[in-house]
Formats: structure tokens, C-alpha cells, sequence
């Protein structure tokens, strides 16, 4: 009998196990191997690996320290943006960490108390209510394992199980596909490149170099030709000036996109969402390791007090994260409408033509 099971081992997962992993005794799922390196069953999810600083603020108020074999070269302090759209370019200032996303991953799991228990390379299938609370189905080594627990804490991510059983009558956030494609690189970028076109997608694209290769991604819109918008792009910046040198892997996974505040969920009864699964993720940016981060801490910060009446007290914290997702929601029309995004791009001092993409991609 657990007092609470956790379906999910990203940083939301992770942080809230290590914060309660003391107090209850806590099971911890995931598909994934996060104890050791296993080349059939990778840790790295589908996500760019950039610690944003909102991220490092967190990481910064948990007291973490990020070491530094989960660091890439190179730290980036800048963004170039290219608007396909109204062929303009600009560079921002801008600090992030650079890291690869399964050391990040495997490295919070090594924090856990050592009284965490940890099924991974391990499949959610599905709870029943049971009388003082739920029985978890899983399977693990091709068995299917049930355990009993008072509370279920859904970490699982844009395409959440947990969620879907829940939320019924709650709207769903809009939901992309994020498609991310590794290439050789013998001389990568020193910059984080996002890039706007309205041809392919409503949101956004990008490039990050990460030691001698580049990772191209972006977040299309499902059963919208997502294959052939995505190699568009590719030949959009090929033709550019860009090089793209031999793929080396190719990766995919559903993100959650909330236009609306009303689109966060925290839960249900004696089942919680932190996370992407909570809809908690910027609407303008798709960052969402701060806040996997800070839902977490939330649920941690209610749960300490008991669990009895956790879920109000969750639900009152997340009205911080309500409010945060209402402001960047204000904020995404300058950056995805294309006459604002372009009033915006041409206000500032340090403007470039068109033509200085093909100068600058040369160097790529």
C-alpha cells in the first residue's frame, strides 16, 4: 500500500519524489530506464534541452546545482530570430543553459530518497477506485503489476492517460506534434535560432547547436500534413544558406499548447496533475521545464501539510500558474500574429535586412 504513486519521471515526476519521497512512501513509474544508460530503451525525450531562465530560477529556488557532465557545449546567449513571413531577422540577447535532456532527467532521479520506489522501463495501463483510494495497473518485464494507493499524481506528459480520465467537462489545451531531426555538424551555431512562417505552423521552429550537431525541430498542428510542412521548412533553410549534414536520429512526441487559462487542470479528488499533463507550459514559448518545476513544488508544498484537503490547497497555489499562462496568452499575439510580430521586429535598434540571413547562414 502506497500513499501515493507517481505515473511519470520527467522533472515534474522527479522533483515531486524527491520533495515527498521522505515523508510517504512513493512509487515512482516510468516507460523510460533513468537509472542506467540503456541504447534500446534512451532516456531523452523529444525536447529542445534548453534551460530557459525561468528554468534556472527554479532551479535556483529548489537550491539545485546542475552538474556539469549534463551541460553541451556551446551555453547559449543569444537568440536570432528569422520571420520567414515578413523576411526580416533580429538577435536577442538571451542566457540559457545548454544540456542534454536525458542526463538532466537521469540526474534528478539520482536525488530521490533512497525509500522512493523507482518501476521503470515500466507502462501505465489504467486505475480502479478502491475503497480509501485507487489500484494502479502497470506492466513491467511483460507482467502486469497492480498497487494500491491513496493518491495518483499524473506527470505523464501532452498525451496524459491520467488526464484523460479526469477531465471530462475541462477543456483540453490544443495539442501539436513537435518533430525534432539531429544532423551532423562540423561547425555548429553559437546562438539558439527560433524561426517564424506562417506556412508551417501557427507556433514556431528552431535550431539548437549541441556539440558537433544540430538539432532542427518544430511544433506542427496534427493531421495538418505535418511530414511534408516540416521537410518544407527544411527546404526553406537549405535554400537559405543553411547546411544540414548527415541525419542522425529523428525524434516526435505530442506538446500541449493552452490558449485559455480554464485549460489547467490540477486534478480531481484523490488524483493531481503537475506539469504538461496539468496543461502547465508557456502557451508562447513551449517551455515547460520551469514549470514542471514549480507545479511540483506546489503539490510538494500541500501534501506537507497531510493529504487530507491537499487537492484544495494545490488548486489554490496553481492560481499563481493561472494567472502566469493568462499573461503569456496576452502576449503571444505580438509573436504569432505576422503584422504585430513585425512592428515588434522593426521597433527595436538592432534590425537586419533580409538579405543578412544568407550572410549569416553561410557561416552555418
Amino acid at each position: 500500500m502506497y500513499d501515493i504513486v507517481i505515473v511519470g519521471s520527467g522533472p515534474a515526476g522527479a522533483n515531486l519524489a524527491r520533495l515527498i519521497g521522505e515523508q510517504y512512501k512513493v512509487l515512482l513509474i516510468d516507460k523510460r530506464e533513468l537509472e542506467h544508460e540503456n541504447p534500446h530503451n534512451p532516456a531523452n525525450k523529444c525536447c529542445g534541452g534548453l534551460l530557459a531562465p525561468d528554468a534556472q530560477k527554479m532551479i535556483a529556488r529548489l537550491g539545485l546545482g546542475i552538474p556539469k557532465d549534463v551541460l553541451v557545449d556551446p551555453q547559449l546567449f543569444a537568440v536570432r530570430t528569422i520571420d520567414l513571413t515578413n523576411h526580416l531577422e533580429r538577435l536577442y540577447q538571451r542566457f540559457y543553459f545548454n544540456m542534454d535532456r536525458g542526463k538532466f532527467d537521469r540526474w534528478l532521479v539520482s536525488l530521490l530518497p533512497a525509500g522512493v520506489d523507482k518501476r521503470f522501463s515500466s507502462v501505465y495501463k489504467g486505475f480502479a477506485e478502491i475503497p480509501g483510494g485507487y489500484e494502479v495497473r502497470y506492466m513491467h518485464q511483460r507482467q502486469e503489476i497492480s498497487a494500491k494507493t491513496k493518491v495518483i499524481v499524473g506527470a505523464d506528459g501532452a498525451f496524459s492517460r491520467l488526464r484523460e480520465s479526469i477531465s471530462k467537462g475541462i477543456a483540453m489545451p490544443e495539442k501539436y506534434i513537435s518533430i525534432q531531426e539531429h544532423f551532423a555538424c562540423s561547425a555548429p551555431l553559437s546562438y539558439f535560432t527560433a524561426i517564424f512562417d506562417e506556412e508551417i505552423s501557427d507556433f514556431y521552429s528552431w535550431i539548437i547547436p549541441k556539440e558537433d550537431h544540430l538539432v532542427l525541430g518544430s511544433a506542427l498542428r496534427p493531421k495538418d500534413n505535418t511530414r511534408e510542412k516540416y521537410d518544407l521548412l527544411k527546404t526553406k533553410l537549405t535554400q537559405l544558406g543553411f547546411h544540414f549534414g548527415n541525419k542522425i536520429k529523428v525524434e516526435g512526441a505530442y506538446i500541449y499548447r493552452p490558449k485559455k487559462a480554464s485549460q489547467l487542470c490540477a486534478g480531481r479528488d484523490g488524483i493531481a496533475l503537475v506539469g504538461e499533463a496539468a496543461g502547465a507550459i508557456s502557451p508562447s514559448s513551449a517551455e515547460g521545464i520551469s514549470y514542471a518545476l514549480k507545479s511540483s513544488l506546489y503539490l510538494a508544498e500541500s501534501l506537507e501539510e497531510g493529504i487530507d484537503g491537499f487537492l484544495a490547497r494545490y488548486k489554490q497555489r496553481m492560481k499563481n500558474i493561472r494567472f502566469n499562462l493568462l499573461m503569456k496568452n496576452l502576449k503571444s499575439p505580438v509573436m504569432y500574429h505576422p503584422f504585430l510580430r513585425q512592428l515588434a521586429m522593426k521597433s527595436g535598434l538592432e534590425k537586419n535586412s533580409y538579405r543578412s540571413i544568407s550572410r549569416m547562414s553561410d557561416r552555418v
